[in-house]
């Protein structure tokens, strides 16, 4: 199963992301982990080309990973998926290997996500460095409505709520 992570920033998807890849021996691909990966810091340029770019590699890696394992479940992380295109993408992936899918989209209060992305930022604990309220506002101001089937995470609910939802969803 490929299950796409979807919301803004700070909306807690890479903390829901690994949490659930642990309950149900999956993996995370994050995006911002595989532009670390590829790229010096002088290569880092957070530009959607890529952003894109990232998003076929990971679709790339999830591919590799279910040939080779049918039944795991991939979570993929990093990126908001604020755009239909790129939700098609997924699903067009999923599809071509004949592997359910699921959209998992967290939200937040605007207040809950500038703490977490503050709190982020001072501890530098995120690998994207151009994370943060502004970003938050502008990507929230462009993001396209889901209108696929997508299960809604409240992450300012309490996490074991949020992980039992998540999970409810993939079943």
């Amino acid at each position: 199963m490929i299950v796409l992570i979807a919301g803004l920033p700070g909306t807690g998807k890479s903390t829901l992301a690994r949490e659930l890849a642990a309950r149900t021996s999956g993996v995370v691909l994050d995006k911002d982990q595989i532009r670390s990966a590829l790229f010096s810091p002088l290569e880092i340029e957070y530009s959607a080309g890529q952003d894109d770019f990232c998003q076929r590699v990971m679709l790339e890696t999830a591919e590799y990973i279910l040939r080779k394992t049918p039944v795991r479940v991939v979570f993929l992380d990093g990126r908001p998926f604020s755009r239909r295109t790129q939700i098609d993408q997924v699903v067009q992936c999923a599809e071509k290997l004949n592997q359910p899918w699921r959209i998992l989209q967290c939200v937040c209060s605007d207040e809950s996500a500038r703490q977490r992305l503050e709190q982020q930022a001072a501890s530098g604990e995120h690998p994207a460095r151009n994370r943060d309220y502004q970003v938050y506002l502008e990507i929230k101001e462009r993001f396209e409505e889901i209108t696929m089937p997508k299960t809604v995470i409240d992450t300012d609910q309490p996490f074991e709520a949020c992980a039992q939802k998540a999970l409810a969803a993939l079943k």
